[in-house]
């Protein structure tokens, strides 16, 4: 059994849809972060950077419970342990992961400010919609055109998009639309089809 922290966030959601796709049995613990559960010692012990999610996995590789934080590492150790989207071979699992480390490193984090700067913040600060917005534009030209290419972000359907639909499904909510962006708009619709998607994306 796996015990799931989470809240209703992208990130969040990265967990519980790997979850839903591979199968594995959980059980989900509501963090709220408006309440600042993210903060209480309990939590902390789990995950010192109080950020959600975290996955408790009551059997670990070496039979005892294994806590695993962030949400790039719980997709990688989810599909290690269940041997799912994450290939094996050298050139398709590192492609896989350079996709991965490419949301990790610059899809969240840039519209994780844009959607802050747009639905957040006390006020509206045109540098940061702008520098932001921009940013958003780029990567989502890049994600287009990798599309272009391959029916997923590796090829075959993996913890990259995984890691990536739940950012770009919130892409109205960032004033993004995708009329310029066709295969992104492919791709988001056909994994937002996926049964998995639907029921992990309803966590909590």
């Amino acid at each position: 059994m796996i015990d799931l922290y989470t809240w209703r966030t992208p990130n969040g959601r990265k967990a519980s849809i790997m979850l839903e796709e591979v199968g594995l049995p959980y059980r989900v613990h509501a963090i709220d972060l408006g309440a600042a559960d993210q903060t209480t010692p309990d939590y902390l012990a789990l995950n010192p950077n109080g950020k959600i999610p975290t996955i408790v996995d009551q059997d670990g590789p070496d039979g005892k419970p294994l806590t695993v934080f962030e949400s790039g590492a719980i997709l990688i150790y989810l599909a290690e342990k269940t041997g799912r989207f994450l290939p094996t071979d050298a050139r398709g699992r590192s492609l896989a992961l350079q996709w991965l480390m490419f949301q990790m490193g610059g899809v969240g984090p840039m519209l994780g400010q844009l959607f802050h700067f747009r639905n957040g913040a006390p006020e509206q600060i045109p540098y940061a919609l702008n520098r932001y917005g921009h940013e958003a534009l780029r990567l989502f030209g890049i994600l287009d055109h990798r599309l272009g290419e391959a029916d997923f972000l590796a090829g075959p359907y993996s913890i990259a998009d995984i890691a990536t639909w739940p950012w770009i499904s919130r892409h109205e909510a960032m004033g993004i639309p995708l009329e310029d962006f066709p295969n992104l708009r492919r791709w988001l619709d056909a994994i937002g089809e996926r049964p998995a998607v639907k029921a992990g994306a309803a966590i909590p």
